[in-house]
This record gives structure tokens, sequence and C-alpha cells, in this order.
């Protein structure tokens, strides 16, 4: 847009405009979103400087009504609140423990241990949030940073076909950054300033946000440095959904905690850096072949649970899950073969063929005259005639 140029802003000339599009600063709302302590760090400007140019944006993103007024009603608040858009998961279950969907301008945490349906949640929010807004959706793209290569498209093929989506639109609507190290994942956040408004995109995915911090800084005396750099990373991915009124979805690992005796020992990655920074934090569990979500922490959401489960369109309600395997099941009875039972099968007997039979004179005495028959008999006389006593 042409209001939002770094040289729209009075004071700022071609020389700090060359400056600030080096550092990665493209447009206006980027001044918000980095704020003047990261600008100066990155542009080697006085951080007096900074702050000057910061504020200016602020003031022309303000009289432009993007953002709101340093001092409004609690009504104006809860009007602009009615408006903000929600991405539905699809699902009865996930969308009433998001009472709707998914926020903009809101940065939700989903954690939980491996195969709990993390991923697959992001994957069905990638199709959802394509769909038209009666169906649910903000007819917008999807930017997915990528950092254990868990992407599939083949399964947001699937995704899509289960909800009658052209599959090609939906896939070239999805723009996938794979980050290889945490300071590669950060520079990616922070060029995505661009790709958000040439591309509508209305939901940002970070599949896991604190995977490669973890697997970068080891021992505790990383610790530190560790949690203000994801300190960072986490602020910057929510001021981004905040300021382009677009979702942020983030995924997060566990760790189980060794002094818990009682009660479950699963806890969150990232300590109270991510906690205090995310909206909201759902927790995801396995119970059987079924899943558990939790409302572990939200400013208005109650703290509840409620079972889904997975599918062939990602996360799917339990019952229709169960419905199909009863069609499953009933499809494969109607398909396998009726067994009779023992009165109506057809016992077939081998022909045998009947020996000839010849009668001696008396009614009683029948002998069978085959060559089996009649070796046996030779057999046995010969045996009897041995053992008896000739003297007799």
């Amino acid at each position: 847009m042409e209001d939002l140029r770094l040289d729209s802003l009075s004071g700022v000339g071609p020389v700090s405009t060359k400056k600030l599009a080096d550092a990665g600063i493209h447009n206006i709302m980027d001044l918000i979103v980095r704020g003047p302590v990261e600008i100066s760090e990155i542009t080697g400007m006085g951080k007096d400087t900074t702050e000057k140019i910061v504020d200016k944006a602020r003031q022309h993103l303000v009289e432009g009504g993007l953002i709101s007024k340093d001092f409004v009603s609690a009504s104006e608040i809860y009007k602009r609140r009615q408006d903000i858009g929600k991405i539905t998961t699809g699902t009865n279950c996930l969308d009433t423990l998001f009472d709707g969907g998914i926020e903009t301008q809101a940065l939700t945490e989903v954690y939980g241990e491996f195969g709990c349906g993390k991923t697959q949640l992001c994957l069905t929010m990638c199709v959802q949030v394509q769909k038209s807004k009666e169906e649910g959706g903000l007819e917008g793209g999807v930017i997915y940073i990528d950092t254990e290569n868990t992407f599939r498209p083949e399964r947001i093929v699937s995704i899509a076909n289960t909800n009658d989506m052209d599959p090609q639109k939906v896939l070239d609507n999805i723009i996938v950054a794979r980050a290889y190290n945490s300071a590669h994942q950060t520079l990616i956040l922070e060029e995505v300033g661009p790709l958000i408004k040439e591309n509508n995109i209305k939901l940002i995915i970070v599949d896991s946000a604190v995977g490669l911090f973890r697997a970068e800084y080891l021992g505790r005396g990383t610790l530190a440095s560790r949690q203000q750099k994801l300190n960072h990373f986490v602020h910057l991915l929510s001021r981004i959904a905040e300021t382009y009124n677009c979702a942020a979805l983030m995924t997060n690992q566990v760790m189980t905690s060794p002094d818990v005796f009682f009660g479950d020992p699963i806890r969150p990655i990232g300590g109270n850096v991510v906690a205090h920074t995310s909206t909201y934090r759902i927790y995801f569990k396995k119970s059987g072949k079924k899943r558990i979500a939790r409302m572990v922490d939200s400013p208005h959401h109650p703290e509840e649970e409620v079972i889904f489960a997975l599918g062939e369109a990602g996360v799917v309600d339990p019952e229709d899950t169960e419905k199909k395997t009863k069609k499953t099941a009933a499809k494969k009875e109607t398909e396998k073969p009726t067994k009779k039972t023992a009165s109506e099968e057809t016992v077939k007997v081998p022909a045998v063929e009947t020996p000839e039979i010849t009668t001696t004179d008396g009614p009683e005495q029948a002998t069978v005259e085959t060559p089996e028959v009649l070796a046996l008999s030779e057999a046995l006389d010969e045996k009897f005639s041995d053992s008896v006593p000739t003297d007799v």
C-alpha cells in the first residue's frame, strides 16, 4: 500500500529508508512490530532517532485507523472485538473449546507429547482458513514455518478432498518456509511482513516454535541466552498477529518433570517466557485412539476439556469417527459371503464302487468276494491251521 511506505513518513529520507530496508524493515507496520530498541541494534541508528521514527509510524497508523488510539473506552474495545475473525477447526468439540475457532490478533499455543495431534491441527487449519466466511474461514492464505520437517502436502490434499475443496488451489495458498536453525527461524519471521500483504495471509503457523532453540542451547549455562532469543521470537510472532490482523498458531514440545509424584508430570518447554506471551494455551494428550484438548490458559475462556479424534479430514469429532467405523463395518458385512447352516449345506459323498456280493446257501451267511477280502481270508486260514494241534 502507498501510505505504508517508509518514505511517506516525515523525517525519513532515502538514507534512513535504505538502512531500514537492508535490515528487513520494508513498511511502516514493520516499524511497529520490531520496536525502537531492536531497530537501533540492527541498523546502527541512534536510539533517540529510532524512537522518533517508531512514534511517527504509530501516529500514522492511528490516523489511518489501522491500530487503536492510546486511550479508548471499554465499549469501543468490546465493539471492535465483535469483528475479530475466527477460523473454525471443522469440529464442534474444538470450536466449543475455542469459543468459535482460532482468533485473529492473538497467539494460540498448543503443546503436548508426540502423536497427540498438534501437527494434524496445523494441517487442518491450513485448509479451514481458506474457506469462505460463511463456512467459518477467512478466505486467506497461510505462512507455515516448518522447523521439524513435518509438513506433508499429501495430507493437505486428503484434507482438502474431504472438505470438497480444490487441492491445487489450497496448496497454492500455502507458503512453506523450512527453518534449519533458531537464527534462521527468527529471520524468516522477520521477513514475513511483505508476504502478508501481498498474499492476503490470515494465518501464521510455527511447528514447532521451541524445538530448534531446545536443540541448540544445551545446559544451564546457555539457559539465559536461549530464553532471551526465544522471548524475542514469540513476542515478534504475537506483535505480527496483532498488527497485521491475522491468527498465529504455534506448537510446543513438552518434557517430563521428575519432581512430580502425583498428577500429570508433562510440562511445556519455554518456561514463563512462552507462558506469559501466549494468548491462549491448550494442552493435547492421548487417550487411546481419541485425544483430549484442555484449555490451560485464556483471558476469558473457561478451563474445560473436550474429546476429539484424528481422521481423514484432520481433526474430527469423535462421533464422526464412530459413524465412519460403523459404516465401514456394515459395508464389509454386506460384502462378506453368507454362511450356510448345517441343515442348508449339501454334503457331497464321494462315489464308492459297490463290490459284487455273492451269498452262500443259508439266509444268514454272506461273503464279499473282493481281492482284499480273499487275501485276508487266506492269511487267517494259514494262521489258524498252523496253531491247531494235529493230534486232536
